[in-house]
């Protein structure tokens, strides 16, 4: 994609649209998210709910695999929306490292 045609599509977006893209890009460039963090030793250091040891990359794979918010709100009753949400725009942001981290961890799963 061009610079051009993200300029189009980006001038498509609603108000608050235009706000969460611009949250993203601040996000993606100071490298904070808000809810989410990284924390040597604790889960392989992958990216995790903000004061849990759920890894991002599992509440994507739960996703994947078929379940809904919902449903994955009543698996981790200590999560909220907003958690999710965080997860959701993290994944978004980091796609290669997050389905990465789904394949080492079923590459685990096959061995054991």
């Amino acid at each position: 994609m061009t610079l051009k045609e993200l300029e189009k599509q980006l001038l498509a977006l609603t108000t608050v649209e235009k706000a969460q893209a611009i949250q993203i890009l601040v996000q993606s460039l100071t490298n904070t998210w808000q809810g989410i963090e990284k924390t040597p030793g604790v889960c392989g250091g992958d990216a995790c709910i903000t004061n849990t040891r759920i890894p991002v990359w599992s509440l994507v794979n739960d996703r994947n695999l078929g379940m809904s918010d919902a449903e994955i709100l009543k698996a981790f009753p200590s999560l909220n929306a907003a958690d999710l949400v965080n997860a959701w725009v993290y994944a978004d942001a980091h796609n290669i490292e997050i389905e990465q981290a789904i394949r080492e961890n079923d590459e685990v799963m096959i061995e054991n």
